[in-house]
């Protein structure tokens, strides 16, 4: 990067005019002025600045020129391409600590399985109707393995003001297969995403931990696509920290969102519900990594391979999910 000039330290270019026409107060038009490359010729310290017939003209400052490539521009600030500010997420960790320690008290097993570097999806269940298992995904993995993780979630969170922005500083990107693949396979960066969607959130509490399908298995082609491995996480305790106990089909119209849930928080502890989670004990399980022989970058893959994969990956998790509640003594203690 150039040196920036110090203070009194001026650049200047050098224009040479042309003889003022009698009456003609004006600048020369610029075709009466010299080229470019006559100009940049001259020896500037050879020249009398109060000769007649100059003009010394302040260069424009380094810091504004816009010379460089856009991917070798210095970044002002912490912000990422993708709109993450790891400060905020170091005070976003800072306070969620506390919840994710002593309120959640998570416990993982299988971490061993998310790699230390390169780009992976992880994928996990869905549940609570304002989701809590994607908070503590993140925050475990960023506390435990110094790795940041991206979360892919619907555009709804992105449009909403100020929301928007802080869940994009947060580390929130929009669910779009050409993010996931250029946060994965040019940023080597893990990406989180849900293939359950809406409706794992949106699920009545007597339908906990059971998996709904996971979509046309589009998580699937796209780490296909980008050559990285899938890594499944099961999740307990998400269900019972904010269970849905029925949803108002005409709220949700009316407020144009997926879902409006009445949850038994919200009978618990009224309106602050919405932001008040139950304090039931989170355990979370990292499944082997999922790896695929097949060539990356590819326009399209199999549908029936896709479909077959996602499914296979459906059923592994759905067998951990039972497999952690068959052995947790109880929902607040684990």
């Amino acid at each position: 990067m150039p040196e920036l000039p110090r203070d009194g330290d001026i650049q200047f270019h050098t224009v040479e005019r042309s003889a003022p026409e009698a009456g003609r107060t004006t600048s020369p038009r610029p075709d009466e002025r010299e080229p470019l490359e006559a100009i940049d010729t001259l020896d500037v310290d050879s020249l009398d600045p109060t000769a007649p017939g100059l003009s010394l003209v302040p260069a424009p400052r380094p810091e504004r020129l816009d010379l460089e490539p856009e991917d070798q521009r210095i970044r002002r600030g912490d912000v990422d391409a993708w709109g993450r500010s790891e400060n905020l997420r170091a005070i976003v960790r800072r306070v969620y600590d506390p919840i994710y320690k002593y309120w959640f008290r998570a416990e993982w097993e299988g971490l061993e399985h998310v790699p230390r570097e390169g780009g992976a999806l992880l994928i996990a269940n869905h549940a609570a109707a304002i989701p809590s298992d994607a908070p503590v995904i993140m925050h475990g993995i960023e506390t435990e393995l110094r790795r940041p993780v991206y979360g892919l979630a619907e555009y709804l969170f992105r449009a909403l003001p100020v929301v928007g922005t802080l869940w994009a500083r947060s580390g929130g990107v929009p669910a779009h297969p050409d993010n996931a693949y250029r946060l994965m396979h040019d940023d080597k960066q893990l990406a989180l995403v849900f293939p359950e969607g809406a409706k794992g959130t949106g699920k009545h509490y007597r339908d906990r931990y059971k998996l709904h399908r996971f979509g046309r298995g589009g998580f699937v082609e796209i780490a296909m696509r980008s050559g990285v491995p899938i890594v499944p996480i099961a999740v307990v305790g998400a269900e019972e920290s904010m269970p849905t106990l029925f949803k108002s089909r005409r709220l949700a119209a009316l407020l144009n969102i997926p879902y409006f849930p009445v949850t038994a928080n919200m009978l618990a502890f009224g309106p602050a519900g919405l932001g008040i989670y139950f304090p039931a004990k989170f355990r979370l399980r990292v499944l082997p990594p999922v790896h695929f022989d097949v060539p990356p970058d590819q326009e399209r893959y199999p549908r029936a391979l896709v479909m077959e994969e996602a499914e296979k990956i459906r059923e592994n998790i759905q067998e951990a999910l039972y497999d952690m509640l068959r052995t947790r003594r109880s929902v607040w203690f684990g």
